[in-house]
């Protein structure tokens, strides 16, 4: 995954090309929607034509009749999709290419696909970083690309998602589809010495009350990855193995949770602040037992407790003396 030195000379070049080329083409480069009228049709125009072959419309009416539709389904996009992701606003031929421009491809196209680090070049070397210590990186190095987990015609980072819950779902899912799928996880393990069969997700989960209710709250990196040193990666990508990821449910379920920096850290503080609750951001879609608390409520039924308390020993103190009263009447 370490940016070769081609892929920074290239980040470099995109730069100059961008400082040259003016604001809009900047913005391209930076993976910014561009705003200049002119460049945004111009863009538009261009990822039609790929468009014409690369979605469902055009595998259902192909403008070729030569085409390969066997092979096309494999490389169908949704152009809304990729209107929604990080990379909205850019040409499919910044990252493909000129190898895609004409059709047929040429058969070295593959060749010409953009490295994410020539844009990415500085994030690139401190994800490289955490992925060197990460379990993926032990025997998976040479199999493991950034588009293993981000497919980048659909990933939105954390801020740009907003949704907690929608958060989860993207997330979880880059964990999920190959550590659920035999057929994804034995494509991998076939790069290890001795091929591996797949963990039963739920077994190596047992020790984790109500799995499936966590899974759809809160993300799997919430446990296996540590708290990222560098403030420009929300998430570490050092993905830790199972012996050694966070078991402590006091993490998330305390007034200091993790949640609050973390899954939780684009969320509105606003919501329930003003009515006392710890961790408020949370409360916008889930509640989380002794993170989202709140302390007037918390003295209340404490309060109410004590005053139950008294009611009972105060009841059983007036029955005693009655007893006592009713017994010396009688004697």
């Amino acid at each position: 995954m370490r940016p070769s030195t081609k892929s920074l000379f290239a980040a470099l070049a995109f730069t100059a090309l961008a400082a040259a080329s003016g604001a809009g083409i900047a913005a391209e480069v930076k993976g910014a929607a561009p705003t200049d009228p002119a460049l945004i049709e111009k863009i538009r125009k261009s990822n039609a034509e790929c468009y014409a072959c690369h979605t469902e419309a055009g595998l259902k009416n192909p403008p070729r009749a030569d085409m390969d539709l066997a092979a096309l389904t494999k490389f169908i996009h949704d152009p809304k999709q990729f209107d929604g992701s990080n990379h909205t606003g850019m040409e499919c031929k910044v990252c493909h290419g000129q190898g895609y421009v004409a059709f047929p491809h040429a058969p070295e196209a593959k060749k010409s696909i953009s490295e994410c680090g020539e844009c990415h070049a500085t994030k690139a070397l401190r994800v490289e970083t955490q992925f060197e210590a990460s379990v993926h990186a032990k025997n998976l190095k040479d199999a493991f690309t950034c588009q293993t987990c981000h497919d980048p015609h659909v990933y939105k980072v954390a801020a740009k998602v907003g949704d907690p819950r929608k958060i989860v779902a993207q997330d979880n899912a880059m964990c999920v589809d190959c550590h659920n799928s035999d057929l994804r996880y034995s494509a991998f393990s076939t790069a290890l010495p001795t091929k591996k069969v797949r963990p039963d997700l739920y077994a190596t989960h047992d020790w984790l009350p109500n799995a499936r209710l966590h899974w759809s709250a809160v993300r799997c990196i919430e446990c296996h990855t540590p708290v990222s040193p560098v403030k420009s990666l929300a998430t570490s990508h050092e993905i830790l193995a199972k012996d050694k990821s966070d078991k402590a449910c006091v993490t998330c379920h305390s007034q200091d949770s993790a949640l609050a920096t973390r899954l939780y850290r684009y969320a509105s503080t606003n919501v329930g602040a003003d009515l006392g609750f710890a961790n408020a951001q949370v409360l916008g879609s889930a509640y989380v037992v002794g993170a989202t608390r709140n302390p007037l409520i918390d003295r209340a039924v404490i309060g109410l407790f004590g005053l139950t308390v008294l009611g009972l020993l105060g009841h059983g103190a007036v029955c005693v003396v009655l007893a006592l009263i009713r017994r010396r009447r009688t004697s």
